[in-house]
């Protein structure tokens, strides 16, 4: 009974992991989604700069600029959907080994 106790634990342990993986990829699909929208709102008379290093670059081309992004922000969202796939693998464990736990100790 203990290794399966041990074995919830460590499932707990992958699932808060998940979770937090999760959270931090939807916050930068978010921040993502922000910055596409400002740089869609961006005044075409009004230059965009973007961030290489430390230093601040202008941007020649808006359009590149937003594939490059708009690509991002798919790659983002597949990476999301595995962990979000992932997480609920480890929820649907974790119930599993929950059951078989409370059915040991009845």
């Amino acid at each position: 009974m203990s290794s399966s106790l041990e074995q919830l634990q460590v499932v707990v342990a992958e699932v808060q992991a998940a979770r937090q993986q999760v959270s931090s990829v939807r916050a930068q699909a978010q921040e993502l989604a922000n910055t596409i929208e400002a740089v869609k709102a961006q005044p075409d008379d009004l230059s965009l700069h973007r961030q290489l290093g430390g230093v601040l670059v202008e941007v020649g081309d808006r359009a590149e600029l937003l594939s490059e992004l708009e690509a991002s922000q798919e790659a983002l969202a597949t990476h999301l959907k595995r962990f979000e796939e992932r997480e609920q693998q480890l929820v649907a464990t974790y119930d599993e080994l929950k059951r078989s736990l409370e059915g040991a100790t009845e």
